[in-house]
């Protein structure tokens, strides 16, 4: 007995949750051979958020941490993220550490950079508000947003590397909702 109908002359259709963002609207298998039916928003944002690579460049002690989540208990790479070296191979920059005026164009010049689609992923209390630094010091810039935009802000001082990975699921999430297609209104 056969597990294809006999109208489907060997076809085999396979639903999909609509739950998952990530899946595909429609598989259909042909014998020994698969065929993946999807739109062209889907399929770019599967790739894109499967193969992320965030820049190497760690500010202060939350750096550690960042280093840390690429270690074998986190593994960051089965989140496909390999971390690059130069910005113009990078589409995520994580900002971890105190941010200073002086540093601050150094990383808007590494933003302008990269290529584009990029994300920043703010990495603790220092890059997200300033952190215990801003009240004393007249040297540190109150939140990487006012120089460069923002997409995840990962909160804690300094944050788990359990949070970073949550940041980046979140970074995940918001990449597969988003259409290169259609234009921005």
């Amino acid at each position: 007995m056969s597990d294809t109908p006999a109208n489907n002359q060997g076809k085999v259709s396979v639903p999909v949750t609509p739950e998952d963002p990530t899946t595909f609207a429609y598989k259909e298998s042909f014998g020994n051979s698969g065929l993946i039916i999807t739109n062209i928003d889907n399929l770019f944002n599967w790739s894109r958020l499967s193969s992320l690579f965030p820049m190497t460049f760690g500010i202060a002690c939350c750096a550690i941490e960042f280093m840390s989540t690429g270690t074998a208990p986190y593994d960051m790479d089965r989140l496909g993220m390999v971390p690059r070296a130069t910005p113009r191979q990078s589409d995520v920059m994580i900002v971890a550490g105190t941010v200073t005026f002086k540093m601050a164009d150094r990383i808007r010049r590494l933003y302008e950079q990269m290529a584009e689609p990029r994300y920043v992923i703010s990495m603790g209390s220092c890059s997200n508000c300033g952190g215990p630094y801003w009240q004393h010091g007249y040297h540190v810039v109150k939140g990487v947003d006012r120089i460069i935009p923002v997409d995840i802000y990962v909160p804690g001082c300094p944050p788990r590397p359990e949070a970073l990975i949550g940041g980046i699921i979140k970074l995940h999430e918001k990449i597969s909702s988003e259409s290169l297609l259609k234009a921005d209104s």
